[in-house]
């Protein structure tokens, strides 16, 4: 019973994700017609638009793409952070056994992307680019997966899955330690001390909603100002959400059962309102609702939504805008750099450390997969569009003609990625 909920909660999280790289990859070629357009003067300006909350004391005032860099983008990494709490809690990396495969692949498509890079980049201002091609897009890679329909096994889809989520893991560590600014270790130490309250609440297994949402924005604005980028504190925050449930399944069951024994007592209100019976049984009702959610399991399954289908196609929306101009420059160098560290060394990285881990004995292929759809799934992975746009940004602040550089690198290895690992996933599922 516990196998079938858990693989159908995960089919209704493919269902999303891949929806979600549909929207992304409709959001990228609007923003790239909308910025290529007669309009396209107005589609740079929107996002260098200033919008200030607060007084003059003490206010926040960010161009609009900032806004949603590092203020929408922190409840993506919120989710993240979900994600991968879950995962090492209950999930498929909560053993040694079921984590291994995954994990090596993980390693290797992070080491190896990064290794090709360095070893290709010549320019020593680029050199700061080397975390691009870290992360695997787990939306555009479901998506193509959802695409080729039932010649891809579940059981892919979750190995895929897992090993994303641990590149995620790495990037946000990278992200963390190499792409933060001076820090202001006063704020820093402060915000620290708000987390401890958290993670002490949480230890004892409490959970209040909204000093978790207040403490939350505190945070938020402390990472902000103290030079770390405040998106890590969207996954630390994450991981202060407790797993575990107020109450167990047999103490709801009586439970709901008594609440629905005593609105049948209610008997029948031919009114347009509830009796004061009613009324008090349905109170009790969310309340043992609400005791019985999981506070990150209810927190993850609200956010999916909002995540997959506003936060991510905006950011894409807003980053993905690249003017195509006579005289635009651009560092071919750069471009090639990426553009061969997503698709070579995601491949290379992916395929040989699994494969690694199934020769060292260290792990087992998984049911119904077999060595061709792992490397096609070591191809796919050099998806890298949301994670490696977002580290492109912070790796060459404000220098336009590397990020727009970096961008272009990501479309063109993420693009042949994508196409090749299908095809090859395709034949894979017809053999």
């Amino acid at each position: 019973m516990i196998q079938k909920y858990f693989l159908t909660a995960f089919q209704k999280f493919i269902k999303i994700e891949s929806f979600s790289g549909i929207l992304l990859f409709a959001a990228t070629i609007i923003a790239l017609i909308w910025a290529n357009s007669g309009f396209g003067d107005f589609y740079q300006s929107l996002w260098k638009y200033e919008i200030g909350i607060g007084s003059r004391e003490f206010g926040l005032t960010k161009p609009l793409i900032l806004w949603i860099n590092d203020g929408l983008m922190a409840i993506f990494f919120f989710l993240i952070g979900l994600e991968i709490k879950r995962e090492l809690l209950i999930g498929e990396l909560n053993s040694v056994r079921k984590a291994t495969f995954p994990i090596f692949a993980a390693i290797g498509g992070i080491l190896i992307p990064l290794a090709l890079f360095l070893i290709l980049n010549d320019n020593p201002k680029t050199s700061s680019g080397w975390g691009i091609p870290m992360a695997t897009d787990i939306a555009f890679s479901l998506a193509i997966l959802k695409l080729l329909g039932k010649s891809v096994p579940l059981s892919l889809k979750i190995f895929l899955t897992a090993f994303a989520i641990v590149d995620d893991l790495g990037a946000v560590l990278v992200i963390a330690v190499f792409y933060s600014g001076g820090i202001d270790w006063s704020l820093l130490v402060y915000s620290i001390l708000l987390l401890t309250v958290l993670f002490s609440l949480s230890y004892r297994g409490l959970y209040f909603k909204n000093l978790t949402l207040f403490l939350g924005i505190v945070i938020w604005i402390l990472f902000l100002k103290s030079g770390i980028h405040p998106t890590i504190a969207g996954v630390l925050l994450a991981f202060t959400i407790p797993i575990r449930q107020k109450i167990d399944v047999p103490f709801f069951i009586d439970k709901l059962s008594f609440i629905s024994t005593s609105l049948t007592k209610a008997g029948k209100n031919n009114q347009q309102i509830l009796t004061k019976d009613q009324i008090e049984q349905i109170d009790n009702l969310e309340d043992l609702i609400d005791d019985f959610h999981s506070p990150l399991q209810h927190l993850e399954h609200k956010l999916h939504s909002w995540v997959a289908y506003f936060i991510m196609p905006v950011f894409a929306l807003a980053n993905a805008g690249i003017a195509f101009k006579s005289n635009m420059i651009i560092d071919v160098s750069l471009i090639v750099n990426i553009s061969i560290a997503l698709f070579v060394g995601k491949f290379i990285g992916v395929s040989f450390f699994s494969f690694l881990a199934l020769k060292l004995k260290l792990a087992e292929l998984p049911e119904g997969i077999n060595y061709w759809q792992i490397i096609g799934v070591a191809i796919l992975a050099g998806v890298g569009f949301t994670m490696s746009i977002f580290i492109a940004n912070l790796a060459f602040v404000e220098n336009l003609i590397f990020i727009d550089s970096a961008k272009i690198g990501i479309l063109i290895g993420s693009l042949i990625s994508g196409i090749v690992g299908a095809v090859i996933l395709k034949f894979c599922g017809k053999k």
